[in-house]
């Protein structure tokens, strides 16, 4: 884990209030794995005052990539990041996606902003694995391809792609997919996971998911992000420290 200020190098908007960074970092360019992240600093004045955590989007020889919306001031200030300034970043953080498991196919399911850390993932799997990618999102502003490979688009609104959420439009083309070789690979908000999750369990297929929480120190001193073990109900995992991947059979979501 490196506490390190990183250079800007571009930052670009790519979809309908959609960002990505591209950033100059060798030392965790080096070791980051799928599915990790970093905490940033977004400002060295004492507003905002904690870091912000960010999925790895994508890793490219020396560079990292962040992919991002603007919701407030912090994400307002990175947007804003100019060539050549420095970023304070902390990372890598947590644990990534299992992607040397045994499987022959992936399943990727993202939902909205939960597209961000899948061009790393498939960057990692392409030529390896065969993948097959659902992207879903409320409106069709919502559907972000960035940096994915044979997907499929779902819409809430049926404004683009399947009239229906992402789920249901993996449950759609469930015949394109080896259950037994297959495995699931997801990320969007609770609400969508939790239905992968009963899906998922239902019908067999390994699946892990990406969570997402508000978090302080990042590397589980604060006790900040707790999230639910079905293995003991009176016991609580970390999603900074023990996460954000977790098996959809370990977490209650």
């Amino acid at each position: 884990m490196f506490i390190i200020n990183s250079s800007v190098i571009e930052t670009k908007q790519v979809h309908e209030n959609i960002f990505i960074q591209k950033i100059h970092s060798p030392e965790i360019a080096e070791i980051i794995k799928p599915g990790q992240f970093l905490n940033i600093r977004v400002s060295e004045a004492t507003f905002p005052l904690l870091r912000r955590p960010f999925s790895i989007c994508d890793v490219e020889g020396e560079n990292i990539y962040l992919m991002f919306n603007i919701l407030g001031e912090g994400t307002r200030i990175l947007a804003r990041k100019n060539p050549g300034e420095l970023i304070d970043i902390l990372g890598p953080l947590g644990n990534g996606f299992k992607l040397d498991d045994d499987f022959k196919s992936a399943i990727i399911v993202a939902g909205g902003l939960g597209a961000a850390p899948f061009p790393f993932v498939t960057r990692s799997l392409k030529n390896k694995k065969e993948i097959l990618t659902f992207v879903g999102g409320r409106t069709k502003q919502d559907v972000i391809t960035y940096g994915m490979e044979n997907y499929i688009l779902s819409s809430d609104d049926g404004s683009i792609g399947f009239n229906g959420n992402v789920v249901q439009s993996l449950e759609r083309n469930l015949d394109k997919i080896d259950i037994a070789s297959s495995k699931v690979f997801g990320c969007g908000p609770n609400a969508m996971l939790r239905v992968l999750k009963d899906y998922c369990i239902n019908n067999n297929l390994d699946c892990e998911v990406s969570t997402e929480c508000a978090m302080a120190c990042g590397f589980g001193i604060c006790q900040g992000c707790p999230i639910e073990s079905t293995s003991n109900t009176d016991k609580y995992l970390l999603v900074c420290k023990d996460g954000p991947v977790f098996n959809v059979k370990d977490v209650v979501i």
